[in-house]
């Protein structure tokens, strides 16, 4: 073989170089990607927020009730923890009503709800919560809650609504394809989902952002509209602060 000329040299180069810049595109892509890059595309992925909306049903058991001292009353209450974890219940928020602090819900998440209505007429409950200092007759709801978004909302004020519906896929499709318009009037919804044995009875709980726009918006024709076309009755109101979560 002759030996090169220096003529001749940088046809070589040039052929090399050619014949490494026309491989595939992904050798390409690969060879050209920088450190920088590759950081910066970890950090978008990573940067993604996991969702905190849940669809898988969840029965829910909650108690609205009076108490004469909420203190008294909440101790009690937790020391009882244990004769609800036998029964598959599950402590999960407790409120307070803002017209009267001595007025407490409490939400709890039940494994099996036949269960949990067995122990709601237990009379050890009865006694537990007479102890507690709890006057009156609670008011005990069974419910299967469909849709939740457990992020942290910006405030602990809520609304729980409860009415009744003709038909439970109408008013839930009416109700999530309006649901930018009752945001937009101070309120975002936390949860909804129906009685655990009649999905014509409706609950909805709201995180209240601005309280004002909120109550015009509850007393607007344009709420009025929006239930009668979903075939929504009147609802009725509960409004707390979450005090604890468990």
């Amino acid at each position: 073989m002759k030996p090169l000329t220096l003529r001749a040299l940088p046809l070589l180069v040039a052929a090399v170089f050619c014949f490494a810049a026309c491989g595939d595109d992904d050798t390409a892509d690969t060879s050209t990607t920088t450190p920088t890059d590759t950081s910066a595309a970890t950090t978008t992925a990573s940067a993604a927020p996991a969702s905190t909306i849940v669809t898988t049903p969840q029965n829910m058991m909650v108690v609205t009730h009076k108490v004469t001292d909420f203190d008294k009353w909440l101790a009690s209450y937790e020391a009882h923890d244990s004769l609800r974890l036998a029964n598959g219940i599950h402590s999960y928020v407790i409120g307070r009503s803002t017209k009267d602090p001595n007025t407490v819900l409490v939400a709890t998440k039940v494994e099996d709800i036949d269960k949990a209505k067995a122990f709601a007429k237990n009379p050890a409950l009865k006694q537990a919560m007479q102890k507690g200092g709890v006057v009156g007759t609670p008011k005990i709801e069974f419910s299967t809650m469909t849709w939740q978004d457990t992020g942290m909302a910006s405030t602990d004020l809520r609304s729980r609504s409860t009415f009744t519906v003709k038909e439970w896929a109408r008013w839930q499709h009416s109700f999530d394809s309006s649901r930018q318009s009752g945001y937009d009037n101070g309120l975002a919804v936390r949860s909804y989902g129906h009685d655990a044995d009649d999905d014509h009875k409706v609950t909805v709980v709201t995180a209240v952002l601005d309280s004002a726009k909120a109550a015009t918006y509850w007393k607007s024709d344009m709420l009025k509209q929006r239930r009668a076309l979903s075939g929504a009755g009147e609802a009725n109101r509960f409004i707390f602060r979450v005090v604890k979560r468990y």
